[in-house]
């Protein structure tokens, strides 16, 4: 009597084959985001209004008010947020387009007068005509365009705020039973939640303050000197400061070219130092280690999040380019216990399996020798009304 041998189980699939079919996956998720960019920025937009104005809701309720009269505050606080965002982004750009129009004739001098000393220094024609051609008043009319146009992303997500906090508002108390209903096993999802939303709502409060700081500071300095139009360049560096590492450069670029086209090269330059030491000074030794406390996510990581996330959904994407990347470390990252490498080189020191050492530290090591272990809470601290 002969025996049937035991069917061999399946092999698992090869890591390089799990790598690529993950890859393609994101790639197909991302396709879709872009395509779809009109309707992902501004509900993207409207959920990071609501997470950063949710603890006004639970504040109003533990002082005894009822729930549809919080979530009502909520509304008009995500309203308020949003419509000065609009008001500020619509005049900004107006008024940019309309000085580049004021100063056409004196903008064309200058390019041209640029164009002759390049090639009088010996740059090739068609290298002059290059680094002139971004002083060009169609590609300034462009920039002030992309400005004012986000005003229709924000507009957009006033329409998913009202919806999103309704929606939210009546969920609320069936969202509040999760732990009752599924124990201790939903633990690890709830600490992630509330790591991103904690994380993201420190984020922008932290780079509110210092974007204001910066915002009057330019423009007091920029009056002083005479530039144009102080109070637009002083929203530009308020509403740059929420885009990570690069937003110091595209706060900068429109007052110096207008003050070389007013002023000349003298200041072309003031302006230049003025922003150099106001801008570097908070922006980018004081307000780094605020944010790093906040959300944890290395230099590198957040400069190549804000070119990511504008080429996948827009303009919006840079100003919400450290929230998407925090919701995406936090579903896929920190969901897999075998991604604490990965965590922990995007910038997550709660993934460290040790206390890293303490001997000679320097640099941003010197602000990571206090971690300790990790333990299974520790992606829970914060109170989420922080």
């Amino acid at each position: 009597m002969s025996s049937t041998p035991p069917s061999a189980a399946p092999s698992a699939p090869s890591p390089m084959l799990r790598v690529l079919v993950g890859l393609a996956a994101a790639v197909v998720v991302l396709v879709g985001l872009s395509w779809a960019r009109e309707i992902v920025g501004p509900l993207a937009l409207a959920a990071v209004i609501v997470i950063i104005c949710h603890p006004l809701q639970g504040l109003l309720r533990r002082r005894g008010w009822p729930m549809w009269t919080a979530t009502t505050a909520v509304i008009l606080l995500a309203y308020v947020i949003l419509t000065t965002m609009a008001l500020l982004l619509w005049f900004a750009g107006t008024q940019f387009a309309r000085l580049v129009v004021d100063y056409l004739a004196q903008l064309r001098a200058t390019v041209d007068g640029i164009e002759q000393w390049l090639a009088d220094m010996g740059w090739d024609g068609r290298a002059a005509d290059t680094v002139a051609s971004f002083l060009e008043p169609s590609r300034l009319l462009g920039v002030a365009t992309s400005v004012s146009g986000m005003v229709v992303g924000v507009a957009i997500g006033l329409f998913f705020v009202l919806a999103y906090v309704i929606f939210m508002a009546a969920d609320a108390a069936r969202y509040n039973r999760l732990r009752t209903v599924f124990g201790a096993s939903v633990d690890g999802t709830l600490a992630r939640v509330r790591t991103f939303t904690v994380g993201t709502r420190r984020y922008y409060i932290v780079n509110a303050i210092f974007g204001a700081i910066v915002a009057v500071i330019d423009g007091i300095a920029l009056a002083a000197i005479g530039v144009p139009a102080p109070v637009v360049w002083a929203i530009l560096a308020f509403v740059t400061n929420f885009i990570p590492n690069i937003g110091f450069v595209l706060g900068l670029i429109p007052p110096a070219v207008l003050a070389l086209v007013v002023g000349g090269w003298p200041l072309f330059l003031a302006v230049i130092a003025i922003y150099s030491v106001v801008n570097v000074v908070l922006q980018v030794l004081v307000q780094p280690k605020f944010v790093a406390d906040a959300v944890s996510l290395s230099l590198t990581l957040s400069f190549f999040s804000v070119i990511f996330w504008t080429f996948v959904i827009g303009p919006l994407g840079a100003i919400l380019s450290i929230p998407l990347t925090l919701l995406v470390r936090a579903l896929i990252l920190e969901a897999d216990p075998d991604a604490r490498v990965l965590r922990w080189l995007s910038g997550d020191r709660d993934a460290a399996p040790v206390r890293e050492p303490e001997e000679a530290p320097s640099g941003d090591d010197a602000a990571h020798t206090d971690d300790g272990p990790p333990t299974e809470s520790s992606d829970s601290a914060g109170d989420p009304s922080d």
